[in-house]
């Protein structure tokens, strides 16, 4: 009898059930949303990253940046290190973070991007991309400064993150050092004006070590 009775629910309570069963769909449907439409590169989760290697990856560091305070702050994060060591994994981590928390993320290929924007320039939908960047609220570019930047590039680049200065969040991956970037970007005036904006309000993360590829490979 006792344990018939437990089962019985009050209308209340079947109205409260109903509610939060209801609130938890909608919240996991706009999570999904949020996730295809940021295409990550991988389907990455912050549980999945590998503090054993000494690959300069530090916890306590990432704890904090799990808090997305820094997508708040409007601040930026730079990763850089050797092909392989799990900058693109580690993007995309924290971009599903931020997806969790409700942000909106959109993860880009950094060469494919500008190649993107170069043809949106031609066919007159320049300003349409630009502007749907824009309104995201955190941007990862992937792969940045693989090669020297062109004229057009440097500009798409300078135009993108004076648009979120302040504003909203940009990731960038790189293999090479941020001292090495103002070769890269070339043009001293646009150099200086892109890694003021990018560079002074970052958090950086700096991979070395054994390539992450080759380890689960040989496991």
């Amino acid at each position: 009898m006792e344990g018939s009775r437990d089962k019985d629910f009050t209308t209340d309570e079947i109205i409260s059930y109903l509610v939060q069963a209801e609130w938890d769909d909608r919240q996991n449907r706009r999570l999904s949303r949020l996730i295809t439409r940021a295409r990550f590169r991988y389907q990455a989760s912050m549980e999945q990253l590998d503090y054993t290697a000494q690959r300069g990856l530090d916890k306590n560091q990432i704890l904090r940046l799990c808090t997305c305070s820094w997508i708040t702050g409007k601040q930026n994060i730079i990763i850089t290190g050797s092909t392989g060591l799990g900058k693109s994994f580690l993007a995309s981590a924290l971009g599903h973070q931020a997806c969790q928390q409700g942000y909106k993320v959109t993860y880009r290929n950094c060469s494919k991007m500008f190649d993107e924007l170069k043809i949106a320039k031609a066919d007159g939908s320049y300003i349409k991309e630009i502007e749907k960047i824009e309104k995201q609220d955190l941007l990862i570019l992937d792969d940045f400064a693989l090669k020297p930047l062109d004229n057009n590039q440097r500009l798409i680049l300078l135009e993108l993150l004076e648009d979120r200065h302040g504003k909203r969040s940009t990731i960038i991956t790189s293999q090479l050092p941020v001292n090495k970037w103002y070769d890269i970007i070339g043009e001293p005036t646009i150099a200086d004006a892109i890694l003021d904006r990018l560079v002074h309000s970052s958090h950086r993360i700096e991979l070395n070590g054994e390539s992450m590829r080759k380890k689960y490979k040989n496991n």
